[in-house]
């Protein structure tokens, strides 16, 4: 089947393919700069902690900032549609030590200039795991008031360098804050921790920074490596406290028992915040942080997005580290499956769905959902490549890099 005659096919069903693909093209996706090194950046030491670990060792690995930008930008030559990059806060670029809690914006210009020149904006995340004031696996929720201060300190001169990126860029920079707070072992006060932890980002947020040039938003976790038990920043924590300080959720669909679904909550969320913030990840099992494939809850998730019209509701990142497999290859191949989800779900005949719905006829909802499973979607993925003067054949641009470049790293 030809462009044209998919083309027509979806005209009979009611869809502009023109119209989709210009709108799936205008939503942005914000890559995440820790696959390329296994989440070590370029001013920390010490071994992977918190809830953080990566497994494999294929070569290639990124060791500073000059080889991961030089990876990033074959990355961005394989990918259709508006970008952004997500750094964290170990991915300062100094020639001296810099400790977390005086990490200043001149720590980052080389980030900005570099995603200046591609014409990306950046996001930010504090980084409050992998080090030596992660103490019993607490931070921001820590008895010790030396290490809460510690905290406390790093997390604001984030949002004072993300405030700053966002000014510069001219489009807001979504600072995200992750902490891996909890216990192995079940818990005889679940309280004071969390009112701790309120103590602690009451004393963050008592800074006040434009909206235009900075969005806050918190992560919560159901579970973590040496967290079983117990999580201080659960999902009904952060909810709680960003509506009512009015900061944006993230939600990281690794984050939550594997029958829950984040394509159900983001509606929900919708009705009550004016943003949502996304980590798409893919779960095996119990753990999550693999690479990101074209499976029934990334299209559910998609098609959340599109039907309800929040192409600039919801804040799309991606999330996942993997160090078995060509970095590269787990970068693009992530991001096209979340970009290929998206144009699928603009791809249907939304509005006849919602109106079928209304009339309780699950009968044809049935019928035609399985039918558009197998239409004529490749044809206008393939023609949405070519527009975007993208390779359809990836594997071969992945395997000369890594011949020329990636093999060599030692």
């Amino acid at each position: 089947m030809s462009y044209l005659e998919a083309k027509e096919k979806y005209r009979k069903i009611g869809v502009d393919i023109e119209k989709a693909m210009e709108r799936v093209n205008n939503i942005p996706i914000s890559l995440h700069c820790w696959q390329g090194d296994d989440v070590r950046g370029f001013i920390n030491n010490n071994e992977l902690s918190g809830g953080i670990q990566t497994t494999g060792n294929y070569p290639g690995r990124a060791r500073n900032f000059e080889e991961l930008t030089k990876d990033l930008d074959v990355v961005y030559s394989l990918l259709p549609g508006k970008k952004r990059l997500a750094l964290h806060a170990i991915y300062a670029v100094s020639e001296e030590k810099v400790e977390l809690d005086k990490l200043k914006i001149e720590h980052f210009e080389p980030w900005i200039e570099w995603a200046s020149k591609k014409g990306i904006h950046l996001d930010f995340n504090p980084t409050c795991f992998s080090h030596e004031m992660v103490k019993d696996g607490l931070t921001l929720s820590s008895p010790e008031e030396k290490i809460r201060k510690f905290w406390i300190e790093h997390i604001k001169c984030c949002r004072a360098i993300a405030a700053e990126i966002g000014k510069r860029q001219g489009t807001p920079c979504l600072n995200n804050i992750w902490i891996p707070d909890g216990l192995k072992n079940t818990p005889t006060d679940r309280l004071t921790p969390r009112l701790r932890l309120k103590e602690s980002l009451d004393e963050i947020f008592a800074v006040k920074y434009p909206q235009e040039y900075l969005l806050d938003s918190l992560e919560s976790k159901l579970f973590g490596i040496g967290v079983e038990s117990y999580t201080v920043g659960n999902s009904e924590f952060y909810q709680n406290y960003a509506a009512q300080n009015k900061l944006c959720c993230l939600l990281d669909n690794g984050h939550y028992h594997p029958t829950e679904c984040v394509s159900d909550k983001i509606p929900s969320m919708l009705v009550f915040y004016d943003k949502v913030a996304l980590h798409v990840t893919r779960g095996v099992r119990w753990d999550s942080d693999h690479v990101v494939l074209l499976e029934d809850e990334v299209i559910e998730i998609a098609k959340e997005i599109i039907r309800n019209n929040a192409d600039h509701k919801v804040l799309i990142g991606l999330d996942y580290f993997d160090a078995s497999i060509n970095r590269i290859a787990a970068w693009t191949l992530g991001y096209l499956s979340m970009r290929k989800a998206l144009l699928y779900a603009a791809l249907l005949p939304n509005d006849e769905l919602k109106q079928l719905q209304d009339e309780n006829n699950f009968t044809k909802i049935m019928c035609l959902t399985e039918k558009l499973k197998s239409y004529a979607f490749d044809e206008v993925w393939e023609e949405y490549l070519k527009r975007n003067k993208i390779e359809e054949d990836i594997y071969e641009v992945i395997h000369r890099y890594e011949n020329e470049v990636l093999i060599n790293r030692k």
